[in-house]
């Protein structure tokens, strides 16, 4: 069975984990802090550290069976195509492995959730991501553009209509909310919240941390909730067929993944309805799998429509370790 290694390389963290092959659980899983993207300064030699820290141990765990390939999903590599190719070369030249492939985090996810088949993959959390990819290879990314630009519907969005629709009903000119009692609870006094947003640096995750608020006022009826929550469902569904429509194909599966899930019927139920009224023939399923899973899918397997939008590298003989020179025997006097 063939053996092999995969890598979610994130902002955050990095996890690597080996897998025997086939579709049995990893057999180690292994995770370090991340990098901060192919396409910053210095993301090559950030990422080729960062992988090198969460895969060596595992080999050195378990130096048998060796991998016969590593595929690495790195955030920054769709954007960063010749760093890709520069982080394989150099994680080539140090893994004992006969190849290396390096795609973009969200190929990974997308082959994970799908299990390696065309369709869209819908990614929200503190932000989000829509990613289609059709049988030809096709390849679609609609929306992720950041809090002040995009990620419509995710739950920085969210979080951040609700504290809006708080402080209109503090001010006086919006209409009365549970959501302001529910602010000044999680956040403290509402003339601070602007001091209160930015406390820890993150003002997106931050604001995303009141969209399980905003969830559930929804579903108790609040009127302005609902509202947002209803928006935020137009808008990811809207990610949903911008994908779809680009990349072509019929009867598309899409799937949902990220934090944001966690919300519930709240939110997934409109999402379901917003997608059940489209023209294009979609096939809403739960996802299959992780961006790990996706790696590993992608590493066993180069005739997936992924393909294209993967960097490989193999070496022009196979790897065998550098012999060390035996030990001389003692003289005898």
């Amino acid at each position: 069975m063939t053996a092999v290694v995969a890598v979610d390389l994130g902002k955050t963290g990095c996890r690597a984990a080996s897998f025997n092959g086939g579709d049995g659980p990893a057999r180690r899983i292994h995770e370090v802090p991340g990098a901060p993207g192919l396409a910053a300064e210095n993301g090559v030699e950030a990422a080729r550290t960062a992988v090198l820290a969460a895969v060596l141990p595992l080999l050195e765990r378990e130096p048998a069976p060796r991998p016969a390939a590593v595929c690495v999903g790195a955030a920054g590599a769709a954007a960063a195509p010749e760093a890709a190719r520069a982080l394989a070369g150099l994680l080539l030249e140090e893994l004992p492995t006969d190849e290396v492939a390096v795609t973009s985090d969200a190929v990974t996810a997308h082959a994970g959730a799908l299990g390696g088949r065309p369709g869209v993959v819908l990614a929200i959390g503190t932000g989000c991501v829509a990613v289609g990819i059709g049988d030809d290879g096709s390849y679609a990314r609609v929306d992720g553009w950041g809090p002040w630009l995009g990620d419509e519907g995710s739950g920085a969005w969210i979080g951040a209509a609700g504290l809006r629709a708080a402080l209109r009903a503090h001010d006086g000119r919006g209409p009365d909310t549970a959501l302001l009692a529910a602010a000044a609870e999680r956040f403290g006094d509402p003339d601070r919240m602007p001091v209160a947003l930015g406390r820890d640096g993150n003002p997106a995750r931050t604001a995303a941390s009141f969209a399980p608020d905003v969830a559930r006022l929804a579903a108790a009826g609040d009127a302005a909730a609902s509202a947002i929550i209803r928006d935020a469902a137009h808008a990811l569904g809207d990610a949903v067929l911008a994908a779809a429509r680009r990349i072509g194909g019929d009867a598309l599966s899409v799937t949902v993944t990220g934090g944001l899930t966690g919300l519930g019927e709240p939110l997934l139920n409109p999402l379901r309805s917003a997608l059940a009224g489209s023209p294009l023939p979609l096939r809403l399923r739960d996802p299959l799998g992780q961006p790990l899973d996706g790696a590993r899918l992608l590493a066993l397997d180069a005739g997936a429509p992924h393909e294209p939008h993967v960097v490989r590298v193999r070496r022009a003989a196979p790897f065998s370790p550098v012999p060390t020179s035996p030990v001389p025997p003692p003289a005898v006097a």
